[in-house]
C-alpha cells in the first residue's frame, strides 16, 4: 500500500495478507492467565476481542514447545487443546473486525526446570546464567540456573518447534506469528555477544550470531508464508540481564539475511535501538513497526509523529491497551484514558483483564432546525 503524503496512525495499512484498519498495533504483553497445561481460558477470547479496534493485535508471548516455557501461566501453541483455545481467540477477534498475530517466545535461559518436562533442560546458546532471579512453578523466586549450551541437534529441534507452532497458530485461524527475538529470550540470546560466546557457525561474528534467528524465520516462512511472519527485536536491550550495546553490526547482518524473505514486518523497540533503527528501516523491505518502550505510557503525542515523519509505518503500544480496550477510538475522539491496575497485570482471573469498559463516544449534537 502506498503511503499518503501526510500519513497518520488512523490510516489503513496492508500488512502481508491483512488489511489493517489503522496503524496502531497492540504490543505483546504477558498476562499469565493460562492454566498449568498452557491453555488459555475462554475469557481470553473476550479480552482480545475487546481490543480488536487496534489495527493489529500481537498476542502475549506463547511457547512453541513445552521446553520453551519460562513463567507460570503463559500459554503454548504446541498441543491440540492449546490450538483450540487460540481458535476461539481468533474467531472472536475476527468477529469484532480485528486482526491478530501470535507471538512465539522460547525463553531460553530465562526459565526454571520446574516449568518444563523432566527430560528437557533450560537451554541457551552458551552456558551463561542470567544474573537475576526467576520464578518457579510454585511462584517462588530463585537464582537463574546455568543453562545447557545447545548442540546442533538441539538447535535444529527448536527450529522445527517454531515452524510447527506457527503452523498450529495459522491453522487455528490466527493471521500470522511474530518471532520474539527481543527482551533477553532465546532468539535474542543468540544475537547478543554477552550471551552467545560460541565460536562455531552459530557465533563469533555478526553473521553467525544472526544465523539462528534467520534460520528460525526461514523455517517459519516456509511453513506458513513469509507474509504471515513478523520479527521483534530490541537492539541494545538490557532487559533480562542482556549486554547488547555496541552490537549494531549483528542487527544489520540479521536484517540483510531476512530482507530477501520479505517477512510481513520488523518490530523494533526504538528507545533501545536509536539511531540504529533509521539504518534498519532503510534496509527493511516491508512494514516497519516501532515501539517506544515499555516503561510508562506511550500516548498519541509520542507515537503519532513516528508515522507522520516517516520513521515507521506502524507503531505499537502496550499498557494503555490493558486499561483502554478501545484505545484507538479514544485517541481518535480525544477521550480520556483510563488508568491501569498494575497489581492485576500478571494474576489469574478476569479482574483487571476483561473488566475495563470501553468509553462511550458522545453522539454529535443535532443542529437546530430553526
Amino acid at each position: 500500500m502506498s503511503a499518503p503524503d501526510h500519513p497518520t496512525v488512523f490510516d489503513p495499512w496492508e500488512l502481508g495478507r491483512c488489511e489493517l484498519a489503522n496503524r496502531v498495533v497492540m504490543a505483546p504483553m504477558t498476562r499469565n492467565r493460562a492454566d498449568d497445561d498452557g491453555v488459555l481460558p475462554d475469557y481470553a477470547a473476550t479480552y482480545y476481542a475487546q481490543r480488536a479496534g487496534a489495527g493489529l493485535i500481537v498476542t502475549e508471548g506463547t511457547q512453541p514447545s513445552a521446553a520453551g516455557k519460562g513463567y507460570p501461566g503463559t500459554p503454548g501453541v504446541h498441543s491440540d487443546d492449546q490450538e483450540r483455545a487460540w481458535a476461539r481467540v481468533a474467531d472472536a477477534v475476527h468477529a469484532a473486525g480485528g486482526r491478530i498475530f501470535c507471538q512465539l517466545m522460547h525463553t531460553g535461559r530465562i526459565g526454571h526446570q520446574s516449568h518444563i518436562p523432566a527430560d528437557a533442560r533450560v537451554v541457551a546458546p552458551s552456558a551463561v546464567a542470567a544474573n537475576l532471579e526467576v520464578e518457579t512453578a510454585d511462584r517462588t523466586m530463585v537464582p537463574a540456573p546455568v543453562p545447557v549450551e545447545l548442540d546442533d541437534a538441539g538447535i535444529a529441534r527448536i527450529v522445527e518447534d517454531f515452524a510447527s507452532a506457527a503452523t498450529r497458530a495459522v491453522r487455528a485461524g490466527l493471521d500470522g506469528v511474530e518471532l520474539h527475538a527481543a527482551n533477553g529470550y532465546l532468539l535474542h540470546q543468540f544475537l547478543s555477544p554477552g550471551t552467545n560466546r560460541r565460536t562455531d557457525r552459530w557465533g563469533g561474528s555478526p553473521e553467525n550470531r544472526a544465523r539462528f534467528v534467520a534460520e528460525v524465520t526461514t523455517a517459519v516462512a516456509e511453513a506458513v508464508g513469509a507474509d504471515r511472519v513478523g520479527v521483534r527485536i530490541s537492539p541494545g536491550g538490557q532487559f533480562n540481564d542482556m549486554a547488547d550495546k555496541g552490537n549494531d553490526d549483528t542487527y544489520v547482518a540479521l536484517v540483510e539475511a531476512l530482507a530477501p524473505l520479505r517477512p510481513a514486518y520488523l518490530h523494533s523497540l526504538r528507545r533501545r535501538s536509536s539511531p540504529l533503527h533509521e539504518q534498519l528501516r532503510a534496509l527493511w523491505p516491508t512494514a516497519y513497526v516501532l515501539n517506544t518502550g515499555f516503561m510508562g505510557a506511550s500516548e498519541l503525542d509520542d507515537v503519532a509523529p513516528l508515522v507522520a515523519d516517516g520513521h515507521a509505518d506502524l507503531v505499537s503500544v502496550g499498557r494503555l491497551f490493558i486499561s483502554n480496550p478501545d484505545l484507538v477510538a479514544r485517541w481518535r475522539h480525544g477521550l480520556p484514558r483510563a488508568a491501569w491496575d498494575e497489581d492485576t497485570f500478571f494474576t489469574a482471573g478476569e479482574r483487571g483483564y476483561v473488566d475495563y469498559p470501553a468509553h462511550t463516544v458522545p453522539e454529535p449534537t443535532p443542529r437546530s432546525s430553526s
